[in-house]
């Protein structure tokens, strides 16, 4: 890591005015900016298999086995010849982590029902005065392998190994896709509501089976509402003969412009009335206790087939069903799904709606500022290569911050799209009817990579909505290709603009948020996974997750590392990084702001790197300190492909341009820690790794207790039936040197069932894997969580 003064932490973390003043208090009087607090760590960090800095100075504990490990003292040589993967969560041995509920698990008051897979972000709502008991909300994203050998973009040398479907649910899916798969995938899908309480002897959480409030809110939800369609879909109102699988009335309906001028022309013939929520990701909580649950990778296509159609047409309905996808099989239109929905599980007759006036894109997160007598502020992320940041500022004022009345808030308002000026500077562009076109050239936004390296990934591509008549286009509807080899011919036609010459509607602007905000000239960026906004300060953290390019769009390199633009072994990495936005208004509600990257992500040895790899969900605990997950891609992970071949990675670190592969040194996708105060403040601490194959997502701080879902053990992989895999693998030491280290690690994943049925496993190291979601606490401790 490149070390940084203590200034810049500070500045970095509480704000300039902090590092100014020192002494002042950064939240409710617990922790001081000065660093008057400088004790040590309270907890050993997990050793992972790269070297950070924090090896050299305290101990490390290294896990050997489940449950199981030894602690290493501090040394100047902080590398590992070889190191062994465990195929468990692991955490500090002050610590202790079990399994709060599972894919599969029947809690709910119907018994066929069940809790659905690939969980992701987790809210809590108290009831009462204490955290003792609540309801967890828990998104559910996607379906992966080994789900089901069908489901999308598996592996095809795992065709025909076993599945987990039938061992969790107890009966098996069709062979062959057909409405009942996928049904049953699209159920699987959305969220879940369950009651949690530790009001037990083990002080643990656990889920109270039965509770009536316990309900699903999945991709199918209302599919009963077909039967007042007009078209073939009149009669597509179920998946199968189960209970769940008969389609209810729980349909969702929209908020906002879009709602209003783009659902009433919707083929379905619905109108305002939507099925179900899918693809759900990250999200929020408000202060008021609803959830938001944000609908990511929605788009469907001949691979991805668990999804609907993302093109949109300029009155902001779809360009037509796309074949093979889960949308043309029970009709979703696509203009309905990718939106930000607001749930309330303490109440269940509050009917879920999407809020369109936060735009429609691949929504990952969306963080809240809510202060009295000021409007509504919400900050998002687009999670696509070259996606964008935005804000949205309501149109209404909160009297109180805990008024349920605030969820109107989101029905009006200014959606705005973040432009970044390499200076440091930014500005907030509004999305409305009367906005410029200003693309920004692709040639700029490819720049620095094409005078490093001489070309730029997919020549700095920038997607435009594609219109007749303009650059030679002779049909409306989707996205037209501009970039370096053809700007000079194409982008003139989209200058000099405005955005009503592209939409019909300042719905159909939303709709198409994506391709709009390119048009008014938003910034294109690296993956914003995660947003975040500080407790104290008000300022904007922004986990962005990857600088490559990619089919969507280009990042801007001037602002983002987009490649490794050089072949010198320690050159700096793309692997994303931590950045931070400065509203140059009070309240949060100016044109314009103030940019800063503390962190960028890659090995610490290489130049400027942090330590990790793709950061993706954020979280502050009750002392202002950041902690962050990783969201490295399953095909990289320890150096070897996904399938059951394990096919090794290539890692070389004498290669430029995209090095995607380096991501293979971190080994599995970790939890860590960034105290801002302290002796240790700035520095990234491992707090935790996931399973094999597995991503941590969802941190939720509850009292003592982190909530946190691990996602897709053992994704796209044989189930673990005991085949090892090892390689010698190249990694960097801090000085920036290349060694190799021996990497030895478990085929597939078998977790939660390898580990002690006292933690919520079953003893059994070669069984199934299921996402769960668990709870890591200190052990024999109650309070704060560190």
């Amino acid at each position: 890591m490149s070390k940084l003064s203590r200034r810049q932490i500070l500045i970095f973390f509480a704000g300039s005015a902090g590092a100014a003043v020192l002494g002042d208090t950064i939240l409710d009087g617990v922790s001081k900016i000065a660093g008057a607090n400088n004790r040590r760590l309270s907890f050993t960090p997990v050793r992972l298999p790269h070297p950070l800095p924090i090896y050299r100075q305290q101990k490390s504990f290294l896990p050997t086995a489940i449950g199981q490990g030894q602690v290493i003292n501090p040394s100047a040589n902080a590398k590992l010849n070889s190191y062994n993967v465990v195929d468990d969560v692991v955490v500090p041995p002050e610590y202790e982590r079990y399994v709060i509920i599972s894919w599969g698990d029947r809690v709910f008051p119907n018994p066929e029902d069940y809790f659905g897979y690939n969980n992701d972000y987790t809210g809590f709502i108290p009831l009462g005065r204490t955290n003792d008991v609540g309801y967890l909300w828990v998104n559910h994203e996607y379906v992966s392998f080994p789900f089901s050998d069908l489901a999308p973009e598996a592996p095809a040398d795992v065709k025909g190994l076993p599945t987990t479907f039938e061992s969790v649910i107890g009966w098996a899916l069709p062979s062959t896709r057909n409405i009942e798969f996928d049904g049953e995938a699209l159920y699987n899908l959305g969220g879940s509501i369950v009651r949690i309480s530790r009001r037990n002897s083990s002080n643990r959480y656990a889920v109270v089976k039965g509770d009536a409030r316990n309900r699903r809110l999945h991709g199918l939800s209302g599919l009963g509402i077909n039967s007042q369609r007009s078209d073939e879909y009149k009669n597509v109102t179920f998946w199968g003969s189960r209970s769940y699988q008969k389609g209810d009335q729980n349909y969702l309906i929209a908020t906002g412009p879009a709602a209003t001028q783009v659902f009433n022309l919707s083929s379905d013939g619905l109108g305002n009335k939507i099925i179900g929520t899918g693809y759900n990701c990250s999200g929020g909580t408000t202060p008021w206790g609803t959830i938001l649950s944000a609908e990511e990778n929605f788009q469907g296509s001949v691979g991805s087939f668990v999804g609907v159609t993302e093109p949109v047409t300029p009155n902001g309905t779809q360009t037509g069903y796309i074949d093979g996808t889960t949308g043309k099989t029970f009709g979703l239109v696509g203009e309905k799904y990718g939106w930000i929905v607001e749930i309330d599980p303490v109440n269940p007759n509050f009917r879920p709606r999407k809020h369109t006036s936060l735009g429609r894109f691949r929504h990952e997160n969306v963080a809240i500022r809510a202060e009295a007598k000021k409007p509504l502020i919400a900050y998002m992320g687009d999670d696509r290569r070259g996606g964008h940041t935005w804000k949205f500022v309501s149109a209404g004022i909160i009297s109180s911050p805990t008024s349920k009345a605030n969820s109107s808030l989101w029905e009006s308002g200014t959606l705005y799209v973040a432009r970044y000026n390499p200076n440091g500077t930014g500005q907030w562009i509004p999305l409305r009817l009367t906005t410029p076109s200003n693309p920004i050239p692709p040639s700029v936004i490819s720049s620095v990579e094409f005078a490093a390296l001489g070309s730029a990934q997919r020549n700095g591509l920038l997607p435009l909505p594609k219109r007749n008549g303009i650059a030679g286009q002779t049909t409306d509807g989707g996205s037209l290709a501009v970039d370096r080899t053809n700007e000079a011919d194409r982008l003139p036609d989209y200058q000099g603009k405005k955005l009503s010459d592209f939409y019909t509607s300042q719905g159909a602007i939303l709709v198409d948020a994506f391709l709009a905000a390119n048009l008014a000239g938003g910034t294109p960026t690296a993956r914003p996974e995660d947003i975040e906004v500080h407790p104290a300060t008000k300022e904007v953290f922004i986990a962005y997750t990857d600088g490559a390019p990619g089919s969507d769009g280009y990042p801007d390199s001037r602002i983002f590392q987009v490649a490794k633009l050089s072949t010198n072994v320690n050159a700096t990495q793309q692997s994303g990084g931590l950045y931070k936005l400065i509203e140059d208004s009070a309240d949060g509600t100016g044109l314009t702001f103030r940019w800063q990257r503390f962190a960028q992500g890659g090995e610490a040895g290489s130049i400027s790197g942090a330590g990790f790899a793709n950061v993706d969900n954020l979280v502050f605990d009750n002392k202002a300190n950041v902690w962050g997950v990783t969201d490295m891609s399953t095909t990289t992970h320890n150096g070897f492909n996904v399938g059951a071949a394990g096919t090794v990675t290539t890692i070389d670190h004498t290669a430029s341009g995209n090095v995607s592969n380096f991501t293979g040194v971190f080994g599995n996708n970790w939890l860590f820690y960034i105290p801002t105060t302290g002796a240790n403040a700035g520095e990234v601490i491992p707090f935790a790794h996931g399973p094999v194959r597995c991503e941590m997502t969802g941190p939720t701080f509850v009292g003592d207790t982190l909530i946190i879902s691990v996602q897709h053990p053992g994704e796209d992989s044989p189930i673990n039936d005991g085949t090892i895999l090892s390689r010698d693998i190249e990694l960097l030491d801090l000085s920036g040197v290349t060694f190799n280290q021996a990497r030895i690690v478990p085929r597939g994943s078998s977790w939660p069932s390898n580990i002690p049925t006292a933690d919520g496993g079953k003893g059994q190291p070669r069984s199934f894997p299921k996402p769960s979601v668990i709870g890591i606490k200190r052990k024999n401790h109650t309070g704060n969580f560190t």
